[in-house]
C-alpha cells in the first residue's frame, strides 16, 4: 500500500505538539514545587487557573500547547480531505509543509519571547495556508 506524502507534515506536526507537551511538563512541574501548589491535593481547575501562581515563561509553553490543539484540527481534517480527494501532492504538499514550519516558528516565538506581533504573523500566515488547502480541497469535492 502505498502512503501519502501529505502524512508526512500531519505526522511532523503531532511531533512537534508533543515535544512542546514535554518541554511544558519539564518546566510546569518544577515551577509547581517551587511555588509550593500542592499537587497530591490540588481538585479541579483548568491549566489557565495556573497563570496567577506561575511565571509567565512558564506558562506560555502551556498556552502554545494549547494553541497546538485548536486550529492545527483543521490542518488534519482538510489533509485528509485532501488525501482522499487525490489532491495531497504539488502545490498542496508544499502548503501543507509551509504551515508546518509557521506553527513551529510561531510555537518557538510563544515559548521564548512571547512577542504578540511577531506571533500574530506567524497565525496569520499560517491560517493564510489553511485557508489556501480548504479552497483546494473544496474545488477537488465539489466540481
Amino acid at each position: 500500500m502505498e502512503t501519502s506524502a501529505m502524512l508526512q507534515p500531519m505526522v511532523a506536526l503531532i511531533l512537534w505538539t508533543m515535544l512542546i507537551w514535554l518541554w511544558m511538563y519539564v518546566t510546569r512541574i518544577p515551577a509547581m514545587n517551587k511555588a509550593k501548589i500542592d499537587t497530591a491535593n490540588l481538585v479541579g481547575g483548568t491549566g489557565g487557573s495556573l497563570d496567577d501562581l506561575l511565571p509567565p515563561e512558564t506558562q506560555w509553553k502551556a498556552h502554545n500547547y494549547n494553541h497546538l490543539l485548536t486550529e492545527p484540527t483543521l490542518f488534519y481534517a482538510i489533509c485528509v480531505v485532501l488525501i482522499l480527494s487525490g489532491q495531497d501532492y504539488g502545490l498542496n504538499l508544499t502548503i501543507a509543509w509551509i504551515y508546518v514550519g509557521l506553527r513551529v516558528l510561531h510555537s518557538l516565538i510563544q515559548v521564548t519571547i512571547n512577542r504578540v506581533m511577531f506571533r500574530f504573523m506567524a497565525f496569520a500566515l499560517s491560517s493564510l495556508c489553511i485557508i489556501a488547502l480548504t479552497i483546494h480541497a473544496a474545488i477537488a469535492v465539489f466540481h
